[in-house]
């Protein structure tokens, strides 16, 4: 329910106004592959979407999912599949799409190219978080920015791109297709509000990167280590790409709701040349400047323990507790018998 809400966000909530938010619509006879005039009850469509460029787009993601997971097996970086799952979300979404297209009456292809279209870039944005951590564990003097080690840095950020989402999501149950005009508003709201919270996010995340650069050019050049700089630029740019399609999608949804007073919702081209290209160039900044071309070696990993060695530090930390325990049970009763002791004294005296 909560993705077929969103797919409906950027589609069909799109074609109502004020004046007719429930059930004023139409059903119209579908015309070639089985495309309907805006409004109408049957179409899933704010335009007519075109089988070719959807086709170009799929195959150009795909060679992009196929180079990742190239790289990530050769680099031997494991957490590169959060990048080859945005890159293969993406090339799913537009197979989906290209199918869509011949067959527009079908809802299950629109919302689910509508799903993987949106989703898809939050899994770049983690992948950005997750290599920015492993460069402050590798280059940074101190392992840690603003007093945040990597693995904090790692796990909060990721955890702030799963807030988003479900901020995001939340507008999009209120803002259900057969909700009345008001609620939709509501939806929608809160909905622009999860965009703002993932780019606010973006916003406290750079201002680490700009603190980790500072403090890294200061350092001493470390020996056997490559530079850190094209790395950190390249998600910069990733970055820049990311806010990019933020404010395309904050745009779209607050420039109206009809094609005389906001065309971008109603002519595909935008959500390819706003949308789909800035996440291309993305996939492409991070091929060329790889993650794995730049940390090398086992001090660039999280460590990574064993499930025995995992087990063993689990017994260790609770044989640590309970010897702390019992030590401040005997504490206790040191000084409880201590003072018995002076009242004892006191008395006899």
């Amino acid at each position: 329910m909560l993705l077929r809400t969103l797919a409906a966000t950027t589609g069909q909530l799109l074609r109502r106004d004020d004046g007719d938010a429930n059930n004023n619509c139409v059903d119209a006879t579908p015309g070639p592959n089985g495309n309907v005039p805006v409004g109408s009850c049957n179409g899933y469509y704010n335009f007519d979407p075109q089988f070719a460029p959807a086709v170009a787009v799929a195959v150009i993601f795909g060679i992009f999912t196929g180079v990742h997971v190239f790289e990530g097996v050769i680099f031997k970086k494991r957490y590169t599949w959060v990048l080859i799952m945005a890159a293969l979300w993406e090339t799913l979404s537009f197979a989906i799409h290209s199918v869509g297209t011949k067959d527009q009456q079908q809802i299950a292809y629109a919302t689910a190219w509508q799903i993987l279209f949106l989703l898809a870039p939050l899994w770049i944005n983690a992948f950005v978080y997750m290599t920015f951590a492993r460069m402050v564990l590798y280059w940074h003097p101190e392992g840690k920015v603003a007093g945040l080690r990597a693995t904090v840095i790692a796990k909060w950020f990721v955890l702030a791109d799963v807030l988003s989402f479900i901020v995001q999501g939340a507008g999009g149950i209120m803002a259900s297709p057969d909700a009345g005009a008001t609620i939709i508003q509501i939806g929608l709201n809160i909905y622009l509000g999860g965009m703002g919270l993932q780019q606010l996010f973006i916003v406290l995340f750079l201002g680490l990167m700009v603190m980790f650069q500072r403090r890294c050019n200061r350092a001493e050049k470390l020996d056997g280590k490559p530079s850190w700089k094209p790395l950190l630029f390249a998600l910069y740019g990733v970055l820049v790409c990311i806010t990019a399609r933020i404010i395309f999608r904050i745009v779209e949804f607050t420039g109206g709701v009809t094609p005389e007073n906001n065309p971008i919702p109603f002519n595909e081209v935008y959500s390819y040349a706003l949308d789909c290209f800035p996440m291309m160039l993305a996939l492409l900044v991070l091929a060329v400047f790889h993650p794995g071309r730049y940390l090398v070696g086992p001090e660039s990993e999280f460590t990574r323990l064993s499930r025995k060695e995992k087990k063993a530090l689990k017994l260790e930390k609770k044989a640590a507790r309970s010897e702390e325990k019992e030590a401040k049970k005997r504490s206790k009763k040191e000084r409880t018998a201590e003072r018995s002791s002076s009242d004892d004294g006191g008395y006899l005296v």
